[in-house]
């Protein structure tokens, strides 16, 4: 264990109420989850795109994601420096921003090759094999680099969840 995480919070709702980078960091609540948040975070991901894309085209859920990543690296980096810990679980902005840019890649796809893409994405993110295992290693920290390791592995998984998606696409 880190030793700056001897000392981590455990977040609740009035823990995210106390400032606006919480909410955000803790994608909303659903990083309050008290079984598998990463999980809870990429479902509320999910069901959040699918209703803005009712309304929003293509170009505009980009310059969306694009913003919510920057915000994100800003309200991760604070938020996980206020649970006192470098990478808590609790924090799901980074499932949410990384399963976005699948579905703004995947999208329009049916809801089979959505669920491939969720328990791909899910299935990167937790096991963090080779490259998403080097990216969660590779930034650490309380400031920027901190807060920017956060989203990188998540990333990456979706990077993965993509490249496997395409390969089988291709493939059959």
């Amino acid at each position: 264990m880190q030793d700056e995480d001897r000392n981590a919070i455990r977040p609740d709702f009035r823990f995210m109420t106390r400032h606006a980078a919480h909410w955000i960091a803790l994608g909303f609540g659903s990083g309050l989850s008290p079984v598998a948040p990463g999980t809870a975070g990429t479902l509320w991901a999910w069901a959040v795109w699918l209703l803005l894309s009712q309304w929003l085209d293509s170009t505009s859920l980009g310059v969306l994601l694009l913003t919510s990543t920057l915000v994100g690296w800003w309200a991760c980096t604070l938020t996980a420096r206020h649970l006192r810990s470098l990478d808590p679980s609790n924090i799901v902005w980074d499932e949410v921003v990384a399963f976005w840019l699948v579905l703004w890649v995947l999208m329009p796809a049916g809801w089979l090759a959505q669920l491939a893409a969720f328990a791909l994405f899910r299935f990167f993110d937790a096991v963090k094999p080779g490259p998403v295992g080097w990216a969660d290693r590779s930034f650490h920290g309380f400031g920027p680099r901190g807060g920017f390791g956060i989203l990188a592995d998540d990333f990456v998984a979706a990077f993965l969840t993509l490249l496997v998606m395409a390969a089988w696409k291709a493939l059959f």
